[in-house]
Parts: C-alpha cells; structure tokens; sequence
C-alpha cells in the first residue's frame, strides 16, 4: 500500500496520522488526572474542573494545529502537566478557584512577556538548572507519593493499576501510562457495578454530556502571584517550555522562540478564565513525532502535530464525562493514575538537580522547601524553594570558584 495520500514529500502520510493519534492518546492518556487533580485541589466544583478541561484541551489542540502549520515543523503543544502537580500540592488560596485563576492569568501574562522582552527570557535561561529542576522535583513529589498513599488504603484497587503501569513500562515506556490508564478504567467499572453505582455514572452523563461551561471572574491578589503565578510561570517555562524548544532543535528542527512563547502565552490568557491550566511547548510528544515514526521526510513530520491536535479537539468534548467519572470514583484513585503518570518526571527532575556533587545544598533546599507545602508570610514553599535556592547557589557558586583557585 502507498504509504502517503499525496506524492509530495511535504503532504500528509499514514505515518503522521498514526503517529499524531498516539501522541494526543499518549498525551491526553498521561495527563488528563493530573490535570483534574490539580483543578480540585485548587477549590473548583465538578463543572469548573469539566470546563477547565474542556478549555485546556480545546486550547492546546487549536495551538497545535495553528503552529505546527505555521513553523511546519512538530511543534507539539501541551498543557502544563507540572503546573497542575504545582496546583495539586498548592495550599488552597482564601479566594478559593477565583484566586488560582488570578494566578493562571498572571502565569500567561509572563509567558507573553517572555515572548516580548529578551531580558526576561534571558533570566529565566540564567536560571541554574539544577536549581530549576530541584523545584520541578519538589512540585511533583507529592502527587508521586499519591501511589503508595493510596495503596494502603484501598490496596485491591490501586493494585492492578500499578501493575499494569508496571508491564507498560517493562515493555515500552510510552505503553505505560495508557496501560495504567486502561486498567483505572477496568477496575473502576467493577467498583461502581459492585456499589451500585453504574446507573447514578450514567445519569449524570446523559444528563449532560457537554459541559456547563462556567466563566469565573478572576480575584487578583498578591499573595496568589507570589506563590501561584511565579512558581507555575517557573516551572511551565523549565520543565515544558525549554525541554519542548530543546527536542525540536536536536531534532534538527529551526525554532523561533519567541514568536511560539508569545503564541502558547495570548492562548493561555485567553482560557485562563475558564479555569485552564496554561499551554505550552511539549518535549515527550514532540519526541514522538520528530523521528522517521512520523514521516520518512523530515518536512513532511508537522503533520504529525497537526493530526494530534484535531485529536485534542475531539477529546476536549470528552471533558464532562471524564470530570463525572472522576467525581465518583474512591478517594485517592484520580491522584494515584496522576502520579505514576509523573514518576519518570520525578526521577529525572532529581538526577539532573543533583548533577553538580560541588554544589548540592542549593537544590536540596529548594527541592525540600517545596516539597514541604509550607507557608511564609501566606506564600507557598514553591516561592521560597527557589529565591533561597538561587541565593544559596550563588553562595556555594562562590565558594566552589575560591576553593578552584585556591587548589591552583
């Protein structure tokens, strides 16, 4: 069978449909919990959280139909899965889901500026890495503890998940979210038959199936820019934004910054009422969809993006569903599907804050700060995690340069 629907080098192939449908299943499949969780953790109702995922995913896949087409290139968009960990082990604001969303219009606003003012993107470069990822880590820890939490509690559900998250990840690291996924589904099909609770699922669902889309009007305060807004700008911008630029240039892909910056940024202001989480630049799908498994030519791969995103489109509709699916299920299951989902962000969070063995109390303290979900003065351990990690690294960075010179 000819493999492409067109003879152009640059048209569309069976490669880059198949391809951009297991990104945006991959993708959708790996996140769709934590972004849940961290919307219920932020104080929204079940249909502010169905319309913050319907908006999420709406505005991803927009973006990456628009973009990919644009740069021709796999510029896969996602939303911030660590941003919505940081949601996850946020204290609740006073304000409650107005406040957060003050916060997630505040985190777009310095996205955009980013893609504006040079300076800024040249300070959140300067950023040290292991510093950034020592508060990525700290973000994540407490939903990867999620797993273990909750196994000790209802070990006969949380038990086959794990294992099927297990097997994927023994055969084919991208086959174990969907795994794990598949099997959340299974056995919460057998907890609501044996409670009961099929009938009251199907009710709520054929009630309405699209959600009842809810604008809240935003409270802006301080405290919740400090503690929300920086913190999410912080690790949307490390541990998604830079990582997705950095698989498409090693890819062999020409990227201009801040034209997307500026592109995920205007799209996350525009949905940040509704409740989304912001959007940005993707590194795992964009891996996916840079290599020959999306195109025999080079050229012909932001097919594969654009594929993705339509299939965004058409699970933005899913969003009410999932969200009452969510609503019924046992304590603690939602975020133990969300953090074997984060696990390997985890490890590799850690590995790369602790590089530097000249250097480890920096992002020691910014990852145990953060990780702690304190408080200081009202602003969250995210915050203080790392303006004491940049301080103590400059420090230590001093240090380390005297004890060089010294040995000279």
């Amino acid at each position: 069978m000819h493999d492409y629907i067109h003879s152009d080098q640059s048209s569309l192939s069976l490669h880059a449909i198949g391809m951009g449908l297991l990104a945006a299943f991959v993708g959708y499949a790996a996140s769709s919990a934590i972004v849940l969780s961290g919307l219920n953790a932020s104080g929204a109702n079940s249909a502010q959280a169905a319309t913050g995922l319907f908006f999420a995913s709406l505005a991803m896949g927009l973006c990456s139909i628009a973009l990919a087409w644009k740069t021709r290139t796999p510029a896969a968009i996602a939303w911030s899965t660590p941003g919505a960990a940081l949601l996850s082990s946020a204290p609740l604001l006073p304000h409650g889901f107005a406040e957060a969303i003050g916060a997630f219009v505040g985190c777009a606003l310095l996205i955009i500026l980013t893609g504006l003012l040079p300076i800024l993107n040249r300070a959140i470069a300067s950023i040290p890495k292991p510093v950034a990822n020592a508060l990525l880590a700290g973000v994540l820890l407490k939903l990867c503890l999620a797993p273990a939490q909750t196994l000790g509690v209802i070990p006969l559900l949380v038990l086959p998940i794990v294992a099927a998250w297990l097997i994927g990840m023994l055969w084919h690291k991208l086959a174990a979210m969907p795994l794990a996924v598949i099997s959340f589904v299974v056995v919460l099909s057998v907890y609501l038959n044996k409670n009961e609770l099929s009938a009251e699922l199907g009710m709520r669902i054929g009630e309405r199936w699209m959600p009842q889309l809810e604008f809240v009007t935003p409270v802006f305060t301080t405290q919740a820019f400090i503690s929300i807004a920086i913190p999410l700008y912080l690790v949307t911008m490390a541990g998604q934004n830079i990582p997705g630029f950095a698989v498409l240039e090693l890819n062999g892909f020409k990227v201009n910054r801040p034209p997307l910056l500026r592109a995920t940024g205007i799209a996350s202001f525009l949905v940040a009422p509704f409740g989304s989480v912001p959007v940005n630049m993707s590194a795992i799908t964009a891996a996916m969809m840079c290599g020959e498994d999306a195109g025999k030519h080079k050229n012909q791969r932001y097919w594969a993006a654009i594929v993705c995103g339509i299939a965004y489109v058409a699970l933005a509709f899913a969003a009410e569903p999932i969200t009452q699916l969510a609503s019924i299920a046992p304590d603690g299951l939602i975020p133990t599907v969300a953090g074997l989902a984060l696990i390997p962000a985890l490890v590799a969070s850690l590995s790369a804050a602790f590089v530097n063995h000249n250097q480890p109390e920096a992002p020691a303290l910014t990852f145990l700060l953060t990780a702690s979900g304190m408080t200081l003065l009202g602003i969250s351990g995210a915050f203080w995690g790392i303006i004491l990690g940049l301080l103590v690294w400059r420090l230590t960075e001093n240090r380390t340069n005297k004890t060089k010179k010294s040995d000279r």
